[in-house]
């Protein structure tokens, strides 16, 4: 149950100020053991600043999404959510310019399915990539030392609640409990593309599953013109419950504010920020690290089989 779940003792934060202060010492940790390397400065202006890493981190966890979208066979909604919430975590304790997103978004992947207990073997798995079976092996090695690493990063925190089953029980709900809405149904394809759109966004670190279920709910419902106030005072009992009630509003605000402030980095943005951490990568600022492993794969073209019409490079 979530309620007594690591995700929320350890993985669910109180504002986005928290997220931005967690993104930020990483960030200012890494400078500090890159300095000390006597390569460069603290503040090097070679080295990513904190926006540039979520610019990077954005750019690679739709990337991520990407990849899992077409991947065959079919990848099941939840694992998906657990892979990105494994790079959501990873990325506000660590730096790209120590672990390339390249290969831990692909890491994330491969350990999701696992956990998930999708079956896919490893062969499966690196088939999906658009590389040849030398380049596929190569990245399956990659994948495979990097596996114990994000494991302990996540501090072995590694079952994630996502919103889907949540939602799937809050129709069941109108259907059984709410006469008032005669196909409830009508809500699910907008609902869908809610809970699509808050999944680039940080509110799984900061809302509870059933909280971006029922705030997927109430938007759909909202946009078809459905008013559901209803639903809340009688059928969730919420009527007399003005605090939780405010709380719910609140959140759903806060949901839909981080939804419409989102925005992917501009392809010219992402080319600059790429070059520039390849430049931070080949510095060899950590020499405790291996370099070619911290680095991950060569080719950053290589991460999903698109469709043929798709088949151009990947941004």
């Amino acid at each position: 149950m979530y309620h007594s779940s690591t995700q929320r003792k350890h993985w669910t934060f109180c504002s986005g100020q928290e997220l931005e202060r967690c993104r930020e010492e990483a960030n200012r940790n890494f400078h500090s053991k890159a300095a000390a390397t006597g390569k460069v400065q603290q503040n090097d202006l070679r080295l990513l600043k904190p926006h540039e890493e979520l610019a990077i981190c954005k750019h690679y966890e739709k990337r991520l999404l990407d990849f899992c979208s077409v991947f065959k066979p079919a990848m099941p909604r939840s694992v998906v959510g657990t892979a990105s919430m494994y790079f959501k975590r990873f990325y506000l304790n660590n730096s790209v310019m120590e672990y390339h997103p390249r290969i831990i978004m692909l890491t994330c992947a491969f350990l999701a399915c696992k956990v998930d207990e999708f079956n896919v073997s490893s062969a499966q798995f690196v088939g999906n990539l658009r590389e040849s079976p030398a380049g596929q092996e190569k990245a399956l090695e990659q994948i495979l030392e990097y596996e114990l690493l994000l494991i302990q990063q996540l501090n072995f925190h590694l079952i994630v609640h996502n919103p889907y089953r949540p939602f799937e029980g809050f129709l069941i709900d109108l259907k059984t409990r709410y006469p008032v809405l005669e196909n409830p149904e009508v809500l699910r394809k907008t609902a869908d593309d809610f809970l699509s759109r808050v999944a680039l966004t940080d509110a799984y670190l900061l809302f509870s599953p059933s909280q971006i279920a029922l705030a997927a709910i109430l938007s759909s419902g909202s946009r078809a013109g459905i008013n559901m106030e209803s639903y809340l005072s009688e059928s969730l009992q919420l009527k007399e419950d003005r605090t939780t009630l405010a709380k719910l509003l609140d959140g759903m605000k806060c949901m839909n504010n981080l939804i419409r402030k989102y925005e992917l980095p501009k392809s010219e943005e992402v080319v600059a920020l790429k070059q520039k951490l390849e430049k931070c990568h080949s510095l060899d600022l950590l020499l405790s690290t291996n370099s070619k492993k911290r680095k991950g794969y060569e080719d950053d073209e290589y991460v999903a089989k698109k469709p043929k019409m798709d088949e151009g490079k990947l941004p």
